[in-house]
């Protein structure tokens, strides 16, 4: 297998997925949500968790890495950025389209494909950006172009808010069902191929739970004021491993943070940006 050059800048799409509110709903349990957060869970006055958005695009994910010809058993979700531009409403239909932007040759640690997409709604309206970064393990070597990724530095001091999380040891098998149903993260035998122990925590997940985090801290029960995310997902998390969210607020709006492992203290997420709308 040989990655596939010339995806850079080829169209992907339209992809076109219709839902409801019980997929709203479903997406809110996957990454934790419960009765105390019922304005997630409960169809009367729902609202959207704004990362349901790109739960629900998977799909393009996945068509990128194929356009890209990458080897699928290697892949990993490196990175997502997300930016609002309008409430994503509880029911109806997203069509996306986008492209593979870029493909870089990061040699012996493996290939990384940069895939930006916009998603519109039944209604009319431009909903989101969503830019994806693809990691293939074993795609490395290619002579390509290689190129510094950017990261961002957290803050040397003690963060400002620690928010704690317990995933299920099944949390996958709920989440999967928002449509990522990549084997990594439910199959034993594929997950050791991979060169995992076991099956592996989504990043899409963690994600949420790192999304619900932020918005208790600054907009509860506001994710329509929730204007953009970032991330750079760094280590694999386990699932029934407890998750601490920190964050520290850097201006009006604007907050840094980072997932850990809170048993090991390792870094699973990094690099985190946080938006927000603070008019009232």
């Amino acid at each position: 297998m040989s990655i596939n050059l010339d995806a850079a800048n080829k169209s992907i799409g339209p992809l076109v997925h219709n839902y409801t509110w019980r997929d709203v709903i479903i997406y809110a349990l996957g990454v934790g949500a419960g009765s105390e957060e019922l304005q997630y869970v409960y169809e009367k006055n729902l609202k959207v968790i704004p990362t349901f958005s790109v739960a629900t695009i998977i799909e393009f994910l996945f068509a990128a890495a194929k356009e890209a010809n990458v080897n699928l058993s290697g892949i990993l979700h490196g990175g997502q950025e997300l930016i609002f531009h309008r409430p994503i409403p509880v029911s109806g239909t997203f069509t996306t389209t986008g492209s593979v932007a870029h493909v870089y040759d990061k040699k012996d640690k493996g290939a990384v494909i940069i895939a930006p997409c916009n998603t519109h709604h039944d209604s009319g309206g431009h909903l989101f950006t969503a830019v994806f970064t693809i990691f293939s393990r074993f795609d490395g070597n290619f002579g390509g172009e290689d190129v510094s990724m950017g990261k961002i530095t957290i803050p040397d001091r003690e963060e400002d808010f620690t928010v704690n999380s317990m995933p299920s040891p099944d949390q996958p098998l709920l989440y999967r069902l928002s449509g990522d149903y990549f084997a990594l993260h439910v199959d034993p035998e594929f997950a050791r191929n991979s060169g995992f122990e076991k099956p592996i925590m989504h990043g899409l997940c963690t994600l949420g739970y790192a999304c619900r985090a932020l918005m208790g801290v600054f907009v509860p029960g506001m994710p329509e004021k929730v204007r953009r995310i970032k991330c750079r997902f760094t280590r694999p998390l386990y699932p029934g491993n407890p998750i601490e969210t920190l964050i520290w607020k850097t201006g009006e709006g604007q907050a840094l943070w980072q997932c850990r492992n809170r048993n090991t203290g390792e870094i699973i997420i990094d690099g985190g940006e946080f938006e927000y709308d603070v008019r009232t």
